[in-house]
């Protein structure tokens, strides 16, 4: 019996019931046998990537582990030692892939495609961390990698599983506040240096940092601080900037509510602007057009970052609160009826507004299923053989992932842009296409 199928017979031995009446149910996954366990070869173990990989030992088995940094590395392996370690990802799949069942990504963002789109080809279920990746062109691949290969996917924007994101998702598809034609999202991001000039002075590269497997696909540079470990968010070779690390999440209710995806353009409103062509502005407010969908109205997106560093009399959305005190960071979605406002970066917890207006109303009946948990939900999908189960699996993931990168997109051209989602290009701007997708360095390509 080959692999996959004895998960899903085993898996589905033990499934139960719904978990909610009235919403599809997910299969639960049975504990019983120890070989019914999802094997995973963790990719990036620090960060993100600590709490990642002890969801991969907590409901699968590890047997891999892999980081660029040697002190990270070993200290994850402490607690996994009969996990295999390795510096370079690509030697691990070629090594382990017999082995593996799925692998998790929580890498900077430069890399999350490169090493996703290896494991995927051969046939490995993946985790990646939002956003799912760097470019748009990356995203699109993935998407289309797990549906021709039906592997279980799931992207780490773990509000997707909170019951109050699925919740405020049905009332916003069910018409609660009527039509939307725009919607506000605003964050305390960047936490990081941001909008700063290239560094000048670089040391040597410490001992326990592989730094030729931490640049990957990027153009080889000196290895510094500011860019291992955290600092790398803020810097257009390896990071998406605020956006890219934020709006996975805050914009994801709005957009499994009102399929935010395929816009048709995007525009800098105002900008601290980028520096040195190497990192993005302190500050930013990129507003994102959206044709008719589904017989939905055409609507804006308009996004602010930078935090405290945001002028005052940028922040526009403060006018449309009905009086609420606006959150460090938060959604407002306006209807033709109401508004959703969320203080959550998950979209978990939310208000409808005006209050008085929604005191008694009634929440419409549930359509989606409850979640076990993010990841918990990702390794059922792969013991079910259901890809569907995992509710950020990358047909969705990818889609919001790209919207997410349109504005990236429009900040590095400069100038208002139209979108052909179909042929991923920019209309009218060849010149374009170098921020589409990237130039990738010998042997970390995503290119067969």
């Amino acid at each position: 019996m080959k692999r996959r199928d004895f998960l899903t017979q085993s898996a589905l031995v033990g499934a139960s019931g719904s978990f909610l009446k009235g919403a599809p149910a997910i299969a639960r996954a049975s504990e019983e046998s120890p070989n019914s366990k999802v094997r995973f070869a963790c990719i990036g173990v620090g960060g993100k990537g600590d709490s990642d990989s002890n969801d991969a030992g907590k409901f699968g088995e590890i047997v891999a582990l892999c980081d660029i940094d040697e002190k990270t590395l070993d200290k994850k392996a402490e607690k996994f030692p009969n996990a295999k370690k390795y510096y370079d990802y690509r030697k691990m799949l070629e090594e382990m892939g017999d082995k593996i069942d799925a692998v998790t990504v929580s890498t900077p963002d430069h890399t999350h495609a490169v090493a996703a789109v290896q494991a995927m080809r051969m046939g490995k279920h993946a985790f990646v961390q939002k956003p799912l990746t760097w470019s748009i062109e990356e995203a699109r691949l993935l998407r289309n990698l797990a549906a021709e290969k039906k592997l279980c996917t799931q992207m780490g924007n773990q509000g997707t599983a909170a019951n109050g994101l699925r919740e405020g998702a049905e009332l916003l598809r069910a018409g609660a506040i009527g039509p939307v034609k725009e919607i506000h999202v605003w964050t305390n991001r960047p936490i990081w240096p941001q909008g700063i000039a290239g560094f000048k002075d670089f040391p040597g590269i410490p001992n326990n940092v592989h730094w030729y497997e931490w640049l990957g696909p990027a153009h080889d540079r000196p290895y510094h601080a500011g860019y291992h470990t955290f600092g790398w968010r803020g810097w257009l070779d390896f990071g998406t900037g605020a956006l890219g690390d934020m709006a996975c999440h805050t914009i994801n209710v709005a957009a499994k509510g009102l399929d935010l995806f395929d816009p048709v353009a995007a525009e800098v409103i105002d900008t601290s602007g980028i520096v040195d062509n190497q990192t993005y502005p302190a500050w930013s407010i990129i507003k994102t057009y959206f044709g008719e969908r589904d017989g939905r109205p055409p609507l804006t997106l308009t996004w602010y970052d930078g935090g405290k560093n945001l002028p005052e009399d940028k922040r526009v959305f403060k006018e449309l609160l009905h009086g609420e005190k606006p959150a460090g960071s938060g959604l407002l979605i306006v209807g033709e009826k109401g508004s959703f406002y969320s203080v959550n970066d998950y979209g978990a917890e939310y208000t409808l507004l005006p209050k008085d207006k929604y005191q008694d109303f009634k929440k419409p009946e549930p359509t989606l299923p409850r979640s076990p948990g993010h990841f918990q939900e990702f390794v059922e999908a792969i013991k079910t053989n259901n890809p569907s189960n995992a509710q950020s699996n990358f047909d969705y993931a990818g889609r919001l992932t790209e919207t997410v990168l349109m504005g990236v997109l429009a900040l590095k051209v400069g100038s208002k842009i139209e979108w052909d989602a179909q042929n991923m290009k920019v209309k009218g701007r060849p010149d374009a296409d170098q921020f589409i997708r990237r130039d990738y360095r010998k042997g970390f390509s995503i290119h067969v």
